[in-house]
């Protein structure tokens, strides 16, 4: 094994020694189940870790990541977490984080060829086309980037009410509630972009299931 593998398998012991100095019975608790009060739908950015950067406990966020925080209604594997979230574990807040400075957003924006990568990057390209005024109305490049991110987080945030499942589970209530946040990497801190949502009454007509 290289020296940077084994780095990880002796933080990891250095890890658990220190938890259970700090919370002897921590890991007794742990496996006893599960019961986050929170989704998680992230890029997966190695920067971007989740419970790190909220100062979370292991088991109190639910966590699927993917190229630029995006949902797809044909992606199983998005699917089916947030299936298990909403309907097993019952998680109150679904919270939809990407970050400033994001790589798969950057070459989304790029006529750049990226081989395999474009077949995801298209689903980015399509927000730029759906904000392509406002977008094209910033001159710098860099303020361009980021507002470009935000918009990503936003229709994501969209895509996910859509999901009929989610509209299911409020038809029973008022959770889950949707969340778009940003994450800075400058600075470390998270960033509310003010979009919530948790009844069908704030999607479009045409995305509304009736209720069974």
């Amino acid at each position: 094994m290289s020296e940077s593998i084994k780095d990880l398998l002796n933080g990891n012991v250095s890890w658990v020694n220190n938890t259970l100095r700090h919370t002897p019975d921590f890991f007794n608790k742990l496996a006893t189940g599960q019961s986050p009060k929170f989704l998680w739908i992230g890029c997966a950015d190695s920067r971007v870790p989740a419970t790190e950067i909220t100062n979370a406990l292991p088991g109190s966020i639910f966590v699927q990541r993917n190229i630029a925080n995006i949902v797809v209604h044909t992606d199983s594997n998005l699917l089916s977490v947030v299936n298990y979230a909403v309907k097993v574990l019952k998680v109150k807040h679904i919270i939809v984080c990407g970050h400033y400075g994001c790589g798969g957003v950057q070459a989304a924006m790029s006529n750049d060829n990226f081989g395999f990568l474009d077949n995801w990057l298209m689903h980015i390209k399509d927000v730029y086309r759906m904000h392509k005024s406002e977008l094209d109305s910033i001159d710098d490049e860099g303020k361009r980037m980021d507002r470009y991110v935000e918009l990503n987080i936003i229709e994501q945030v969209n895509n996910l009410a859509a999901v009929s499942f989610i509209q299911e589970e409020w038809d029973d209530g008022e959770f889950p509630h949707i969340h778009g946040w940003v994450y800075s990497l400058k600075d470390g801190l998270l960033r509310d972009l003010d979009v919530s949502i948790n009844s069908h009454d704030e999607l479009d007509q045409v995305y509304q299931y009736k209720k069974k």
